[in-house]
């Protein structure tokens, strides 16, 4: 019988296989897209450009000049030599020093602390949280005139004056006295800013293993040992980085003076190097002598900024 031969079936055109690739966009596509973005940016580029950049180039040209009746001249370094000739410069920059090295003390290790006892709570976790955060929705100038008037009355009807008194202890005169000013603006500046730090502390610890501290414990860690060798190693990152945005905050020490203080306080115990600038360009009506200020500050906070990442650099 003889055998049947198939026919080939007709071979019919078929797409190429992809080869992974994603297909070239047209050229015409592909400025529009870059057109979009471009116009996206320009906007915040602007901004940036009219309100931080060219003020910070205009600060830096005029510390070098003088302005008198309208007429602009190059001085120099004259603005500098004036300024560090001022006895209010140095008090100023002792009493800003003080007021960082406190809140670094003070202002960053409570948030902390608070942090991981809240992240130790079992219940009532989001009220606290609401309750921590309360002070940092509130305006600032409220929430230092309530410090003023209602905590910091050198009068026995302070709130802390009250408590002192009941404790059986010396009462104080707080923003009158030379040598409590800065410790009650730091006490104000800790209780009115603390709200934020603590929910970045608490968004930081909530990302740790549970298993690091179940391991701990099956050691035999307690607590206070579980904090040293796993909360601080595993939020060393986060913690190196709110004490650079701490120091860099309260070297900008301004608004806790003018109210807390009336602006210079006793005998300059509260004068801090924002508040200087203020008053020699708004007071004084010395541009170019503030200009130097801001200058000055500038270099200061960005020499500390170029360490910090120069030493976290190295750290890693």
């Amino acid at each position: 019988m003889p055998s049947a031969t198939v026919a080939p079936s007709p071979v019919h055109a078929s797409h190429p296989a992809p080869s992974g690739r994603r297909p070239r966009k047209a050229p015409a596509q592909r400025i529009t897209n870059n057109v979009t973005g471009y116009a996206f940016l320009i906007g915040a580029v602007l901004c940036f450009a009219l309100f931080s950049w060219y003020p910070m180039v205009r600060g830096v040209v005029m510390s070098f000049q003088r302005t008198r009746r309208g007429v602009t001249t190059w001085v120099g370094w004259d603005n500098y030599e004036r300024i560090f000739q001022d006895p209010s410069f140095w008090t100023a920059w002792k009493n800003t020093a003080y007021f960082t090295v406190l809140a670094l003390v003070l202002g960053y290790a409570v948030p902390f602390v608070v942090a991981i006892i809240f992240n130790e709570l079992r219940h009532a976790r989001g009220y606290l949280r609401v309750l921590v955060y309360l002070p940092v929705m509130l305006p600032p100038a409220s929430a230092l005139f309530l410090f003023k008037y209602y905590a910091y009355d050198p009068s026995e009807a302070g709130l802390f004056n009250a408590i002192l008194k009941f404790l059986h202890l010396p009462t104080s005169q707080w923003m009158q006295s030379t040598s409590m000013a800065v410790p009650a603006m730091v006490l104000a500046s800790t209780w009115m800013n603390m709200g934020g730090a603590v929910l970045i502390y608490l968004a930081a610890l909530q990302n740790i293993p549970g298993s690091l501290y179940e391991a701990a414990e099956l050691d035999g860690a307690g607590l206070f040992k579980r904090i040293r060798h796993v909360t601080i190693p595993q939020t060393k990152l986060i913690l190196s980085l709110m004490a650079m945005l701490q120091v860099v905050a309260t070297m900008q020490l301004f608004i806790e003076p003018l109210i807390l203080a009336n602006g210079a306080g006793t005998q300059d115990s509260a004068t801090s190097v924002a508040y200087l600038i203020y008053q020699h360009g708004f007071f004084q009506n010395d541009l170019n002598g503030a200009a130097a200020l801001g200058v000055i500050m500038l270099v200061v906070l960005g020499g500390f900024s170029a360490a910090y990442v120069r030493l976290s650099s190295k750290q890693d």
